[in-house]
């Protein structure tokens, strides 16, 4: 039997909200993953709730070194680095020297650069912010931004709906020359259809994984995509196979989430369609 991989997952924690850790958490363990948690902050609901100025919030931006020389003294060897939501240009220059602490020959870093959506930073995103990501990209063997972010990482005008040599353009850019491999969601192909646009650095080819537009726009999708994609890689999946199982499973909570009318802000009923992942069964 195969030793579960050990990923460190480097997110806030959010108590009412599906997002972040909430999420990364049961995606990660359904798929056979030791998801060991290194929570940036603490937050009783995520930001999009009315009245978020009186969340109670807890900063924990000291305690990731203070984790990172723990995790060394116990000789903890880490399968995979997946940071999410980064509230700090501090928090992102630690985390760069935590994947530096970490890393070895077969560790896979994933960083998704939460910086924003529907064309416009996060109100919280300063320039500094955005230019210590970029740095912290560059560490990374794959990325997952949104349209948003690819044209913030780019410094590039935003373009809602992008054609596919623009999509194929803004790939290569992002892979640095194939040095990293990138997935950008949000990515349309024609009425009706919405999922990924991928490049691998593997094989330095492009592709598309694309699924039906179901009508809702939730908070923590981008979390859950990137979770199923990690968990899928881990699995020894190709990066085609594992946006599409991403994209699919995204979908299906989507639609799930929709028929049982959950609220909008508590983001994607997933829980149900865990099962899925453990049994690799198709989400329909």
């Amino acid at each position: 039997m195969n030793a579960a991989p050990k990923v460190a997952a480097v997110h806030d924690l959010t108590g009412f909200g599906r997002c972040s850790l909430t999420v990364a958490l049961p995606v990660l363990g359904a798929m056979g993953c030791q998801c060991c948690p290194v929570p940036t902050a603490y937050l009783s609901a995520h930001t999009g709730f009315p009245a978020s100025e009186r969340a109670s919030f807890l900063d924990m931006t000291g305690q990731l070194p203070r984790t990172a020389e723990h995790w060394v003294e116990l000789g903890v060897a880490l399968d995979a680095i997946y940071s999410g939501f980064l509230s700090s240009a501090e928090q992102i220059g630690l985390l760069g020297e935590f994947i530096g602490r970490f890393r070895q020959a077969g560790t896979l870093v994933l960083v998704d650069p939460v910086m924003g959506d529907h064309g416009r930073a996060y109100r919280t995103y300063t320039g500094e912010m955005c230019e210590k990501m970029k740095s912290l990209c560059d560490r990374a063997d794959l990325i997952t931004p949104n349209l948003t972010e690819a044209a913030l990482l780019l410094d590039e005008p935003y373009c809602a709906s992008p054609g596919p040599d623009q999509v194929r353009r803004t790939l290569e850019r992002l892979s640095l020359e194939g040095k990293r491999s990138v997935v950008i969601t949000g990515v349309s192909a024609g009425e009706g259809q919405v999922g990924a646009a991928c490049l691998d650095r593997e094989t330095g080819r492009t592709c598309i994984a694309m699924s039906r537009r179901e009508e809702g726009q939730y908070p923590g999708t981008g979390d859950l995509f990137a979770s199923v994609l990690l968990g899928a890689l881990l699995r020894g999946g190709e990066l085609r196979n594992a946006a599409e199982c991403a994209v699919e499973f995204v979908r299906g909570a989507v639609r799930r989430t929709l028929e049982l009318g959950t609220p909008i802000l508590e983001g994607v009923q997933f829980e149900g369609l865990l099962g899925a992942l453990v049994n690799r069964e198709e989400i329909t």
